[in-house]
């Protein structure tokens, strides 16, 4: 796995670190976005600021897009697509307000064939409600 992590990052011209692999495969391994606080919440020794530098640099990178959520911000990992200069997640982002929990939305898009006289390097497209198990779970009780 972590040579597979590593080629992935390589292959975004990112430096595979030691940090930056078990960022990466922690990511990877969400359903749901995830904050700064939370990635370093599973890591017992590591140093807040490294994590914070990962995701940026991940970030500038296309390998995570962020999510902001009221004062927090959020991580889910891109498409293969995106790269430094787009990011082509153009999806909702939906953010439960029942269980907190933040989830791509990829059904509910942006196109992306839109004709622009512009470049578009970026959408953030974020709504608030009751996700679909929230909702499931409050009819059924």
């Amino acid at each position: 796995m972590n040579k597979e992590i590593e080629n992935k990052l390589i292959h975004k011209n990112t430096k595979p670190t030691s940090m930056r692999i078990l960022v990466y495969d922690f990511l990877s391994s969400q359903q749901v976005a995830t904050s700064l606080s939370e990635i370093e919440n599973h890591f017992d020794n590591a140093d807040r600021t490294t994590i914070y530098r990962t995701l940026k640099t991940f970030e500038e990178k296309g390998i995570v897009h962020s999510i902001q959520e009221n004062t927090t911000t959020k991580y889910k990992l891109c498409h293969n697509d995106c790269d430094e200069k787009t990011h082509k997640d153009w999806h909702l982002h939906f953010y439960c307000k029942i269980c907190k929990q933040t989830t791509c939305k990829e059904d509910i898009s942006f196109p992306e064939s839109m004709k622009t006289n512009f470049r578009i390097d970026e959408i953030k497209l974020f709504a608030k409600g009751i996700c679909e198990n929230c909702l499931e779970e409050n009819f059924n009780n």
